[in-house]
């Protein structure tokens, strides 16, 4: 901006308060200074490069504005764990099933899986048939994004709602 642009002898101008045209950098500079604003290298790939004579503060606020107002209307994924050791009984199951349905309905991701307890990973089999089993059920509500894969002493599986 303003002075820092040396590097070239003439540059485009473009904006609401110029006439659009190639002006020596020298021209341009002083056009800037009578109307009290910056001149601001827009594009410096071009040939010759794109400047604007405008108010570089104003123009760094809207900036900071619109990116402002892109960050909250971008969806936040909101991720909810459900947990299950490898001998969970059905009433516990159900239980489960029944909040990974509100969850997926009310458009969060589920994490869900079996943590295994000292030797109980000698049961990785039915952590696994749980998860596949859960999975079935829920297949109306959301979909399976990741496959049961045991990390460590647990076994993930991550499910993601289904678009309304």
């Amino acid at each position: 901006m303003n002075e820092k642009i040396t590097y070239v002898d003439e540059v485009r101008l473009v904006g609401d308060n110029v006439e659009i045209g190639v002006y020596p950098i020298s021209k341009a500079k002083a056009l800037a200074r009578e109307q009290e604003l910056d001149l601001v290298e827009i594009s410096p790939k071009a040939v010759p490069p794109v400047c604007k004579i405008i108010d570089y503060k104003k123009f760094l606020y809207e900036q900071k504005k619109r990116e402002k107002a892109q960050k909250s209307k971008a969806t936040k994924v909101v991720v909810k764990e459900i947990r299950f050791g490898p001998n969970t009984d059905e009433h516990d199951f159900e239980f489960k099933k029944k909040h990974a349905i509100k969850f997926l309905q009310d458009g969060a991701k589920l994490k869900t899986f079996v943590f295994f307890k000292g030797r109980s990973i000698i049961y990785k089999d039915q952590g696994h048939i749980l998860l596949l089993r859960l999975a079935t059920e829920l297949e109306e509500y959301g979909k399976v994004e990741q496959m049961p894969k045991l990390e460590g002493k647990r076994m993930i599986m991550y499910i993601a709602p289904k678009k309304k």
